[in-house]
């Protein structure tokens, strides 16, 4: 949907993505290089507001840095255009939402998270070993064992048998 809207609107245009997370600038390549080459009069194009930044922070340090080089932002779904004043300020009430938005999902998840453990769930990825062969690798690593040689012959890593052992 993000891709055809965008060769909709702008079908001439040189097109970019990525698959990375808008809940921070860090790890997207593609965005920075986008920031490092726009110039005087380009304009980003970009689908939903949330596809670009989730916390007001980002959305200001990367609307500035268009600013700084004479160009705008353009947001497709809610048309807003920050080559004008009424879309900057338009932006930055979409921009506390969003970072509102961010901040719900997270207190829920963490209430989630808190009511699982509540009820005594286990949370995470499943243990490698079972009860019996974490108590194994215990007896083994006591009678003189290495890490080494128990993380072959139970086929996990040296960090599961470490992890074992400090528990």
């Amino acid at each position: 949907m993000q891709k055809d809207a965008l060769k909709i609107a702008y079908p001439e245009a040189v097109h970019r993505s990525e698959k990375a997370s808008a809940t921070t600038t860090k790890g997207r390549d593609v965005l920075l290089m986008i920031l490092d080459m726009v110039g005087v009069g380009d304009k980003l194009v970009v689908w939903k507001l949330d596809r670009l930044a989730r916390n007001m922070h980002d959305l200001t340090t990367i609307v500035a840095a268009l600013d700084a080089k004479g160009a705008a932002l353009e947001i497709l779904d809610q048309k807003i255009d920050t080559s004008t004043a009424a879309g900057k300020a338009f932006l930055q009430m979409l921009g506390v939402f969003a970072e509102f938005e961010t901040n719900l999902r997270k207190e829920r998840q963490l209430a989630g998270i808190a009511a699982a453990k509540a009820q005594g769930k286990h949370l995470g990825r499943a243990a490698k070993l079972s009860q019996e062969q974490q108590h194994e690798v215990r007896c083994k690593h006591n009678q003189g064992v290495t890490p080494s040689k128990l993380a072959h012959d139970y086929d996990v890593s040296r960090a599961t048998v470490y992890n074992i052992l400090k528990s």
